[in-house]
């Protein structure tokens, strides 16, 4: 099975949502920034997923291209994909129409749009090297 996560980080925590290939949501959870985080979002994806899954069928959507925690993503072989904060802004207009902006939105509007548009997205480590990167 393939899960779609979209990560919204600021700089204390990051809210994630999972979504299976249909849109549906699996979990979610307000993540601590650090070590700590790292290791929750590896237990709840691994619950999702079983122990024997494969980290190349987890594709992230973050609007960022760099940092420890991106790194920590990347190391542990997760598909991780850098989404420029207007195509996010973009995509909330069209999930939603009332504008509001809070971190659990925007943890769904990002793993919606991985789920539906990683073709169109910058991989890692493309989005590291690339002068259109976002640099969130």
């Amino acid at each position: 099975m393939v899960v779609f996560v979209g990560d919204d980080w600021a700089s204390d925590h990051h809210d994630v949502e999972v979504q299976d290939q249909a849109g549906r949501r699996l979990g979610k959870a307000r993540l601590p920034e650090g070590v700590e985080g790292i290791a929750r979002l590896h237990g709840l994806l691994a619950r999702l997923l079983g122990e024997d899954a494969e980290p190349a069928q987890v594709l992230i959507g973050i609007e960022t291209d760099h940092g420890p925690w991106v790194a920590a993503l990347v190391a542990a072989g997760y598909r991780v994909f850098a989404v420029n904060p207007r195509q996010s802004a973009r995509s909330r207009d069209r999930l939603g129409v009332s504008g509001a902006k809070s971190d659990a939105g925007d943890a769904h509007v990002l793993a919606d749009l991985v789920r539906t548009d990683a073709h169109q997205l910058t991989p890692w480590p493309e989005a590291a090297t690339s002068p259109t990167g976002c640099r969130g």
